[in-house]
């Protein structure tokens, strides 16, 4: 390991590691442009200039190698103004736009002109202008304010694999966009805002919105999917303005996909707000007192098997729990957090991502069965692709489903159970790629556990990862791909069918027949709704989608900005989000909801506090015991030997942009659907 001194301070870094960031090791702050910790060294800024003992000029210190006994000064004379030079020949041709800049107050270029640079230009000539490009319905350009950093060309080709930016031109006529005229289709397009240290490319959905001095901060989770990436929302008042996400190496990184970001504006339309009771088969609004009266009437003296409970796929723990125990109170079993009717559960390790997401980093093989990851966790997808870069293509990737482009190099075995079969048997060329592999994976998503088979799919899995040695010592291989933000919660908790009780479909059967004559909806809209038209349906959620126009009574819920709320991502790492605006009109938080109206019913349930029901939970589950971790599975078996069918496995996710209420509400989401989505006016709904 080198060791060097930076400003008379010894410092020793790893081998590879350079200048810059020994000089950040010794606590010196260097100042960048093109430099990103995630993105590969371009050194086109010069920002970052040093001045090194014998060197005849200064030099780059993000693109120097860090040697031993090296000598570095950050703040000397010749280094103050050669950074000094560069930021003048940055501004240049910067347009004085700060006062209308979405960037103003938190522009990288604002901070370092006021800390390196001057008060004034020597330049007389006119400024250059570069024509606007159309990046799509997610970011908006303002080319001339380009510094040519190229980040988004380095993203958008490392991270997001689209390869769609590039520079084009040379010197003073340099332009960086798209190489033809084209939208930027990547899940995560919107990263190029947070990675642009200038204004030149902004988020279009935010434009002229907000200033940063204006907003509250707020730490949160995101639920539009089930990796749990860590977020920040921002608000102003009462209104949501945008989201951003928060570093955390261990599941997102420093990245977020475009729903996450943008589906927000969905908050703002088709709310509930008050309560609704159907009355001569119209929804009239009521007071909490009033529809609470409705259920009891018809709850009371009902036996508990008429009763059934659903979970939805982006509602707490929080309000799971307190739904599990009211419905043990009424003496239900029918209860079931799989709205899209998988039979996962059983040990633990049969249905989290034991892997881990940063385990993937590990991982030299990869076996993807009825997943399309890029639709369903973009992040998770990106990840992959960091791998199979850090590799040199030696990653090998196989997939099994639907034909999809991951963005990386892969082979593609086959559509079915047929193919995985044969990867069992040593069949397919692909069983020699994970015999070979020392720390092989797969991942099987909700496309092959969704279906009537599912029980036979897991088995076969499951035999898969014990024959290819996906399971041994500290590494574990095997990995379920959820899609739903409550998923791993709701079967941790125990939200599951009990002795005797129906699953979702049963209950849904059971509903078409009168056998189940009360449906209580928790946030549930991805159901089919009619099977419902008999039972008397209770919606409780914070969006008027499906859910609420079957129902005869709606109890407005708070949306996962409006509460505080846990939730347990698809590696089984329990996290919590803060509210960051109060719920809109007179809903409320959802424990709260399901604990009043047990009170109401005369079977008051036993806490009064958040803090009560997360002691509640700790008792339901270990998982809730400790935040931000993963505890490893043990590996038990699981699944049930069987015939499986020949059908394909197809993805539960036709459309990224849309798969949820808020999302569905998103004129931001819509505007993607239409501009990437192909068919788009076929796939309205995921």
């Amino acid at each position: 390991m080198p060791k060097l001194t930076v400003d008379g301070i010894e410092v020793e870094v790893e081998a590879g590691a350079t200048v810059l960031q020994a000089c950040e090791e010794a606590g010196k702050e260097i100042p960048r442009f093109c430099y990103h910790e995630r993105l590969s060294i371009a050194g086109n800024c010069r920002m970052c200039l040093v001045e090194m003992e014998r060197a005849p000029k200064p030099v780059a210190s993000c693109a120097m190698p860090a040697a031993d006994g090296m000598v570095i000064k950050t703040d000397s004379d010749l280094v103050k103004k050669a950074r000094n030079g560069v930021m003048e020949f940055l501004l240049i041709n910067h347009p004085l736009d700060c006062p209308i800049c979405d960037q103003g107050g938190e522009c990288d270029l604002q901070d370092q002109a006021m800390a390196y640079g001057f008060d004034a230009s020597r330049y007389a000539e006119k400024k250059r202008a570069v024509k606007d490009k159309e990046l799509g319905p997610i970011v908006k350009t303002i080319m001339t304010r380009c510094i040519h950093c190229t980040r988004c060309v380095r993203f958008s080709e490392e991270v997001a694999g689209v390869g769609t930016m590039g520079a084009v031109y040379r010197g003073e006529d340099t332009e960086v966009g798209p190489y033809i005229e084209a939208s930027i289709n990547s899940e995560l397009s919107g990263n190029l805002v947070d990675l642009c240290p200038v204004g030149a490319l902004t988020s279009k959905p935010y434009a002229f919105t907000a200033r940063p001095w204006e907003l509250k901060k707020t730490d949160s989770i995101d639920v539009m999917d089930a990796v749990g990436s860590n977020i920040r929302i921002d608000s102003r008042s009462a209104e949501v303005m945008r989201v951003l996400p928060r570093t955390n190496d261990d599941v997102n990184e420093e990245w977020i996909s475009d729903k996450t970001r943008y589906a927000i504006d969905g908050l703002k339309r088709q709310r509930l707000d008050r309560p609704y009771v159907r009355v001569d088969g119209k929804l009239k609004a009521a007071s909490w007192d009033e529809a609470f009266a409705a259920i009891k009437a018809k709850v009371s003296g009902l036996d508990g098997k008429k009763i059934a409970a659903i979970a939805g796929d982006t509602v707490d723990c929080e309000s799971m729990t307190a739904l599990k125990d009211l419905m043990g109170i009424l003496g239900s079993p029918n209860l079931d957090c799989r709205q899209d009717g998988s039979k996962i559960g059983g040990p633990r390790a049969s249905y989290i991502f034991n892997t881990t997401i940063s385990g993937i980093d590990e991982a030299d093989a990869c076996l993807i069965a009825g997943a399309n990851v890029r639709a369903e966790a973009p992040i998770i997808n990106s990840r992959l692709r960091k791998r199979w870069r850090a590799t040199a293509g030696d990653f090998k990737v196989g997939i099994i489903g639907e034909s999809w482009d991951p963005t990386y190099k892969h082979d593609y075995l086959g559509a079915g159970a047929e193919t995985l079969s044969a990867v069992l048997d040593g069949k397919n060329d692909f069983a020699k790629v994970l015999k070979a592999a020392e720390k092989p994976m797969i991942i099987v998503g909700m496309g092959a556990l969704n279906r009537d088979d599912s029980d036979a799919v897991l088995a076969t899995v499951r035999a898969i990862a014990d024959k290819y040695g996906m399971v041994s010592g500290e590494w574990n291989g095997f990995n379920v791909l959820h899609t739903a933000a409550s998923r791993v919660g709701g079967l941790d908790l125990g939200f599951v069918p009990g002795e005797g009780g129906l699953a979702t479909n049963d209950i849904l059967d059971a509903a078409a027949k009168g056998d189940v004559e009360v449906v209580y909806l928790l946030g549930a809209d991805e159901i089919d709704m009619s099977k419902l038209e008999k039972a008397f349906v209770v919606y409780q959620g914070a969006m008027g989608d499906a859910g609420a126009q079957a129902a005869d009574v709606i109890l407005p819920g708070a949306a996962y900005t409006e509460k505080n709320g846990t939730y347990v991502n698809t590696e089984g790492r329990a996290q919590q989000g803060w509210r960051a605006v109060f719920p809109v009109g007179d809903a409320k938080e959802d424990w709260a909801i399901v604990r009043a109206l047990s009170g109401a019913l005369g079977q008051a349930l036993p806490y009064d506090s958040i803090e009560a029901v997360r002691s509640r939970m700790v008792e339901l589950s270990p998982t809730f015991t400790s935040l931000n971790a993963v505890t490893k599975a043990e590996w038990a078996d699981f699944g049930k030997k069987g015939d499986m069918k020949p059908d394909s496995f197809t993805s539960p996710v036709r459309n990224f942009y849309m798969t949820d209420p808020i999302s569905r509400a998103s004129v931001t989401m819509a505007k993607c659907t239409e501009a990437f989505v192909k068919d788009a006016a076929a796939e309205k709904v995921a």
